[in-house]
This record gives C-alpha cells, sequence and structure tokens, in this order.
C-alpha cells in the first residue's frame, strides 16, 4: 500500500506500455516512436512497469497507471489488465492500478470491470475515445459505465487534441472528435455517482472541459500531457478559484516525465494555497484514501 503521508505527490495520468519488440507484428512500436518524437520523450522504447515504479519511487511520487485497450478500432494487441494489475501489485508502495476496457465489449467488459476491482485490485479505469473510436454518450457504453459506478471507482477519459497518430499519415486513423469534452456531461448526469476524471487540457475544446467540471459535481480535470508552461491562462484561473479542489497532477509518463512536469508546474503563476491541492489532496479525496 502506498503511505500516502510520505509521498511529495500523486501523478494521476501515467501509461503502463509492454517492454520494446512486444508489438513488432502490429504496427504499435512504430506508433510509440513516432509519438516519442512528438513529445521529445527521451527513450527508445517505453519502460516497462517495474521500471516506472523504480523511477517514480526515486522521485517519491505515487502513480495512478493504466494501459489503454484500444485493440478492437487500432488492431494494435492491449496490454491485459490482469497482467498491469499482476504487475503493479508487486510495486503497490507506489503504483495504483487503474484498468482499460473497450467498451463495444458490452456486458462482457463489465463483468471484466467488476472482476478486476473485487478481485485484482484495480482503482479506477481509463478510457481513450478517439483510440477506442466512440464518443463518451453512446448508450452501447452504458453497460460499462454502470458496473463501474456499482464499484465506486472513477472513470478517467482523454480529452481534447491527442499525441497518438500525430504526424502519421491521416493522424493514423484517429478522430479527434471523439474527445470532445461535452460529450462527457451527459455521463455526469447519467451516473451522478461515478467520478469523472476529464485528461488534459482539452484544446480545442478548454472552456468546454472548464464549464462540465464547474456544472456537474462529479467531474474533475487532470491536468496532463501539456508542460505547464504552455497552460492557457484561463486553466490557470480556473484552477486557482473555482475548480481549485478538482484539479489534479497528472503526466502522461512515459512522454512527459513527473520531473519535468513539475519544475514547469514551479514556475507557474499557481497560488501556494492551491499547489498542495493539485499535486496530492484532491487526488487522495478521489481515491477515498487518508494520509
Amino acid at each position: 500500500m502506498v503511505d500516502f503521508s510520505k509521498v511529495r505527490a500523486i501523478d494521476f495520468h501515467t501509461h503502463a506500455e509492454e517492454s520494446c519488440g512486444c508489438h513488432a507484428d502490429d504496427g504499435y512500436d512504430e506508433l510509440q516512436s513516432t509519438m516519442a518524437k512528438y513529445f521529445g520523450a527521451p527513450w527508445n522504447h517505453p519502460p516497462t512497469i517495474p521500471e516506472t515504479a523504480a523511477h517514480y519511487r526515486e522521485m517519491n511520487i505515487a502513480a495512478v497507471i493504466f494501459p489503454v485497450d484500444a485493440e478492437r478500432e487500432t488492431g494494435y494487441r492491449r496490454y491485459s489488465n490482469y497482467e498491469v494489475a499482476e504487475a503493479c501489485a508487486k510495486e503497490d508502495d507506489i503504483l495504483i492500478p487503474f484498468a482499460s476496457i473497450d467498451p463495444h465489449k458490452g456486458k462482457l467488459g463489465a463483468r471484466e470491470a467488476r472482476d478486476l476491482v473485487a478481485n485484482y485490485g484495480v482503482q479506477g479505469f481509463k478510457f481513450h475515445p478517439t483510440m477506442q473510436g466512440f464518443y463518451p454518450n453512446d448508450r452501447m457504453a452504458y453497460d460499462l459505465y454502470e458496473a463501474i459506478a456499482e464499484t465506486g471507482k472513477p472513470a478517467l477519459f482523454h480529452t481534447g487534441q491527442t499525441g497518438v497518430g500525430s504526424g502519421m499519415k491521416g493522424g493514423n486513423g484517429m478522430r479527434l472528435k471523439y474527445s470532445n469534452p461535452m460529450y462527457i456531461d451527459d455521463l455526469a448526469v447519467d451516473f451522478p455517482d461515478m467520478p469523472i476524471i476529464l485528461a488534459h487540457p482539452s484544446f480545442p475544446w478548454q472552456e468546454e472541459a472548464l464549464s462540465v467540471a464547474t456544472h456537474k459535481p462529479n467531474v474533475y480535470i487532470d491536468l496532463s500531457g501539456w508542460s505547464p508552461k504552455y497552460f492557457p491562462e484561463i486553466l490557470i484561473r480556473y484552477s486557482n478559484t473555482l475548480l481549485k479542489k478538482k484539479m489534479l497532477f497528472g503526466s502522461d509518463w512515459p512522454m512527459i516525465a513527473p520531473e519535468k512536469w513539475l519544475d514547469a508546474f514551479d514556475k507557474q503563476n499557481f497560488k501556494d494555497e492551491v499547489r498542495p491541492l493539485i499535486l496530492k489532496e484532491n487526488a487522495m479525496r478521489l481515491l477515498g484514501v487518508t494520509g
């Protein structure tokens, strides 16, 4: 178990990627290397879960970590939620496992979600509408949402433009339209007790994201995927005021290292009393843990 009284921060957005060569037959390595160039990430192959844990342990930062199940839409084999959960169980002093299930799996996916929470320690769920090829408010996803809502665990949704497929021919088939945060407003209405996180500054729909998070009590925002030096002024203003208890630190590791994000965060105009909320306290409350 993570000792939340001792870690200095909680990174709410990190990715579990299978190590080099595991996807050589389906193009996933090319996708990852292209995305690494987009972000300027300093590695040749994505780090393993033990390597991620070692880095976060050294930084004294706890990390929410998840795969992305997009195999139906992309053809890239998914990193099994069960494998991720079992690997995280060996690093549970620093890693907090989330799972990812393609909502097209319907009741089968709902059954997997319940099993992962009940028997494998999974603490939440990650969705990437652009990679998974669906509108978040599509009713076909509701069997899965209902299962997640039953568990009381949060659901985290990629929003805004993505670095996945950026610069590749046709964006590698990725359609940005699916990740408009306004579609998630319907979920906040239909599942008012399910915590929902809008991941990233939601370019080009930043004001939509702020509107949904301000209007709906169960909606939060994680600040991953961008260096804070690029944050729009309106995002910082809402972080300091109306949404100060609903903003979460996230890096988007391994594309952005947490120490690099934190260094840029230190230089931005966030209020002193807001910084600990963003870095740790809001995440603890959302995860239902105490320090």
